[in-house]
């Protein structure tokens, strides 16, 4: 039953990308078919066959050798704290500051040239299967490994020459992704199977929204917009690697402070629906504000095949992801008690990606700090994006659902 459900979920999905379409007698169908295949196929290898099983088990054991190797340094530094309980360590400590290491680790195989050729590899065998261009292919494959605003600063060059249509498939890609760095603390809060087939799902799903909200057809000769690699910046290994380790910091401080302000600011509306809705009721009703917004995000998560009776929770779960951010949600998930496992799964894969409106805010930043016109331009369509990316999320939970 889930499975019908599931699917009449996705033709829904995709029947309000195409309600919202720029140019709806220019969708290319037979594309979103092959995408969405695509999608099946990878949902089935990496939840289903030993050999998935198999992949997702051999990167979860390297990512916590690589988050063990990373807790020696952070240990060197803030192993002395008293109140700190080795076995319970702050989220701050074991989850936030691993980042560090995993960034420096990024900026290595970035210096040595490893990286960019497996991004150019990749990019150009999905650009055979999407209908789109080499860039976009390019982008969405480098936005998953550097990141959602560190991606564009390799395409500073060509920013502005990229016209408003293939932006904004560059801007979804973006954000329907996360960066490979902070894979690893997504793998202490949740399954690694669901992180790993969310990544690989979500990166053909922005393709398939991008493909309906935003049809176009590239020319070759527009390809010539690809990064050039002879026009990145030439630093000493200790430079880039000193850069690297910072950028790491910096993102586990700035997701911290986010984590701080958020999950406040949400305690506080629990707490003041809770006591409006105890005080109309007598107590007889215990709502708060996640339970609120639960009922409004049910119905799509019931139409992702999570099972009515966990629609509420997971809903729940599913908005705060959009009000604040992933980290926030997958705590909340991490939290719920009485969620089924089907729920939890499908759950968890919607949450990882960066569809949230704070994104819009990350993206467009980042790319006026490079080029301040195209950045307004993000910004005008900054909803829209977060629309997409959000439909790219249901979508990847949806398929992903059919093999939990």
């Amino acid at each position: 039953m889930h499975i019908l459900i599931g699917i009449i979920g996705i033709i829904v999905f995709l029947a309000l990308a195409f309600l919202f379409s720029s140019d709806k007698k220019n969708v290319r169908w037979h594309y979103v078919g092959l995408l969405l295949i695509i999608q099946l196929i990878f949902a089935f290898i990496l939840l289903k066959t030993t050999a998935g099983i198999t992949i997702i088990g051999g990167i979860s054991n390297g990512f916590n050798y690589l988050l063990q190797k990373a807790a020696e340094g952070v240990n060197f530094v803030f192993g002395g704290f008293k109140f700190v309980d080795p076995n319970n360590p702050p989220f701050f400590f074991s989850v936030l500051l691993p980042i560090v290491f995993i960034s420096a680790l990024i900026g290595i195989l970035q210096y040595t040239r490893i990286l960019p050729w497996i991004i150019n590899v990749l990019g150009f065998l999905i650009s055979k299967i999407n209908g789109m261009g080499r860039l976009e292919s390019y982008n969405a494959v480098a936005a998953a490994i550097l990141g959602q605003s560190e991606v564009f600063i390799s395409l500073k060059q060509q920013l502005p020459y990229i016209p408003k249509q293939r932006l904004y498939t560059l801007t979804a890609s973006a954000m329907s992704t996360v960066s490979a760095s902070i894979i690893g603390a997504y793998f202490t809060l949740i399954e690694p199977k669901y992180v790993v087939t969310a990544v690989v799902l979500n990166l053909f799903g922005g393709f398939i929204i991008a493909s309906i909200i935003n049809p176009y057809k590239v020319n070759e000769e527009d390809d010539k917009l690809l990064v050039d690699e002879s026009e990145t910046k030439k630093q000493a290994f200790f430079e880039m690697l000193g850069e690297y380790i910072l950028d790491g910091f910096k993102v586990a401080v700035i997701v911290g402070a986010m984590l701080i302000g958020y999950i406040a600011i949400i305690a506080l509306l629990n707490g003041l629906v809770s006591g409006i809705f105890s005080l109309i009721s007598g107590g007889a009703i215990k709502w708060d504000f996640q339970t609120l917004i639960g009922f409004v995000f049910a119905p799509f998560a019931f139409l992702a095949g999570v099972p009515w009776q966990d629609a509420v929770k997971s809903g729940s779960v599913m908005a705060t992801k959009l009000l604040s951010n992933e980290f926030v949600a997958m705590q909340s998930l991490g939290s719920l008690k009485g969620i089924s496992e089907h729920a939890k799964g499908i759950t968890s894969v919607f949450l990882v990606s960066f569809a949230n409106f704070s994104s819009i805010g990350i993206i467009s930043g980042a790319i006026k700090s490079l080029n301040s016109e195209k950045g307004d331009v993000v910004a005008r369509f900054g909803i829209k994006l977060l629309f997409g990316a959000t439909l790219v999320s249901f979508i990847s939970a949806a398929i992903a659902g059919f093999f939990i």
